[in-house]
């Protein structure tokens, strides 16, 4: 197997026309490689500056997790840091996380902050909605956001062997003169995320999200979804 490291964008968009398959830390493909095969050629974007961003409003899709500090958002540091073991995330990367793993253990985080796509195509860079990026299996040249007034995750214990562990994410915007509450909820593969205008009260935010996809939740991850709501509304500023 032949591994590219482009250093460029257009570098980068020349070995996808050549059918690079684009791999982030190997986590998760390695070991289908060994079964299945290897492809002629890969594309690593470790190398690329625009893959590798860490910045209060936006992050690379080519940066492995145990870099993930506290120059990004609370939510998304805590998300990375309770993915796997010292080792995977010493290897694995947000892109990979984002749109090669059935887990996208920091998918929640993202959808609390609003995040975009910024995706590679052989022609341009493109920015579009996170979801749908994720959906398509994009490939990604990172995620921005814009940055929460408060934000908090929690990642429920899980049975080893059992479905994935119960996450929580959610997150405060400044919303012109109102604040606007995000919530999303990893519930086995499935990721809910909804939103509602909050003001500091979790009663009536908790109700307009009742309202929306999160009203097929279990009685558990509501108990998880009214904790962490609860939690945002006494770190407001001003609370």
């Amino acid at each position: 197997m032949l591994l590219h490291l482009p250093t460029s964008v257009p570098e980068a968009q020349e070995f996808m026309a050549q059918g690079a398959v684009p791999v982030g830390g190997a986590t998760l493909v390695w070991a289908t490689w060994q079964r299945d095969g290897f492809p002629e050629r890969a594309m690593s974007l470790r190398n690329l500056p625009e893959a590798n961003a860490i910045e209060r409003e936006a992050l690379g899709a080519a940066v492995v997790l145990n870099r993930i500090d506290d120059r990004v958002p609370e939510v998304l540091r805590r998300a990375a840091a309770g993915v796997g073991t010292g080792a995977v995330r010493r290897t694995a990367t947000v892109g990979g996380n984002l749109v090669g793993s059935t887990l996208r253990c920091l998918l929640p985080a993202a959808l609390v902050l609003g995040s975009r796509a910024i995706t590679l195509e052989p022609d341009r860079t493109h920015e579009t909605d996170l979801a749908e990026a994720v959906a398509k299996q994009h490939l990604l040249l990172g995620i921005r956001w814009r940055e929460p007034l408060v934000s908090t995750y929690d990642k429920l214990p899980g049975e080893a062997g059992g479905p994935p562990p119960l996450v929580v994410a959610a997150a405060v915007h400044a919303a012109d003169e109102r604040r606007l509450l995000r919530v999303a909820v990893r519930d086995g593969h499935q990721v809910l995320g909804a939103n509602a205008p909050f003001d500091g009260g979790t009663g009536a935010a908790l109700h307009a999200l009742r309202e929306t996809d999160l009203a097929a939740l279990h009685p558990e991850a509501w108990e998880a979804v009214r904790r962490q709501v609860t939690g945002l509304a006494g770190r407001l500023p001003g609370a």
